[in-house]
């Protein structure tokens, strides 16, 4: 499998993919926004895109559609309860149903409401897995629920999936927001040896040759993985003098959800 992830420099720091089978050259792009970018990059690397995955709804994901469609053909893949709301869907898929791209590549869809409640993620099926996570997961981070989402399934998602995937599984989000995610996680925990390291590469990088996190990274420098961390809970309390000494990790993930959206 053969992943590109195109940083298109907007105002929103999007992240478009190909992900391509290394066979036939066949390519499948993940919320490709900026038509040119995914476009010439797919030429010069010599791929035929025949397929377009939205992630969700929300326009900053799926303005690129009609364009690339116009350039190549490809079929609009989305959540089956998006269909009205993304226009000109040819499959609609739900959970475990498995997109092919050429001849190696598997990648399984999880229905991951939250942000909203019609979002895919993909899990590819390959040695070193990767989640292509739209607005659920970001680096150091999680999406928002402002626009079509709910808080409660979104930490649901986090509990039911996310958090049982593999260590190795690197993380390729719909957003750029390294550094400010890492800065909320030391806002919480400000001794976090592994946050502040991540912090000083993500200042350094380019979104050009962005860092790729893995799951494991996730449980280390995210407040959202890290929901029963006594420094996090402290200092949760301390903004939220209601809460019990041993809240659930259910009201942990809430209030720190609550907490980002003013942050």
């Amino acid at each position: 499998m053969i992943v590109e992830q195109i940083w298109t420099g907007n105002s929103f720091r999007n992240f478009n993919y190909l992900v391509a089978c290394s066979v036939s050259g066949e390519a499948l792009a993940i919320d490709p926004l900026d038509v040119t970018k995914c476009l010439a990059l797919a030429k010069s690397r010599g791929y035929e895109i025949t397929q377009i995955l939205n992630t969700h709804e929300h326009g900053d994901h799926t303005g690129g559609n009609s364009g690339v469609v116009k350039a190549t053909g490809a079929k609009i893949i989305a959540h089956r309860n998006a269909i009205g709301r993304i226009p000109n869907v040819d499959r609609g898929v739900t959970a475990g149903e498995l997109i092919r791209v050429g001849t190696t590549v598997d990648l399984e869809c999880l229905d991951t409401p939250g942000h909203t409640m019609s979002h895919i993620c993909l899990l590819s099926h390959t040695d070193q897995p990767a989640l292509f996570s739209g607005d659920t997961l970001f680096n150091a981070g999680v999406g928002n629920c402002h626009n079509g989402g709910h808080p409660e399934e979104l930490y649901k998602t986090f509990r039911d999936q996310l958090t049982r995937l593999p260590d190795q599984t690197a993380i390729y989000p719909g957003h750029e927001y390294l550094e400010n995610n890492l800065r909320f996680t030391l806002d919480r925990e400000p001794d976090n040896v592994r946050a502040n390291v991540m912090l000083e590469k993500a200042q350094s990088q380019s979104p050009t040759e962005a860092l790729v996190t893995t799951i494991g990274d996730e449980r280390d420098i995210n407040t959202f993985f890290r929901l029963g961390n006594p420094a996090v809970i402290e200092r949760l309390r301390a903004r939220f003098p209601d809460l019990p000494e041993q809240p659930d990790e259910q009201t942990v993930f809430l209030k720190l959800r609550e907490l980002r959206n003013d942050w």
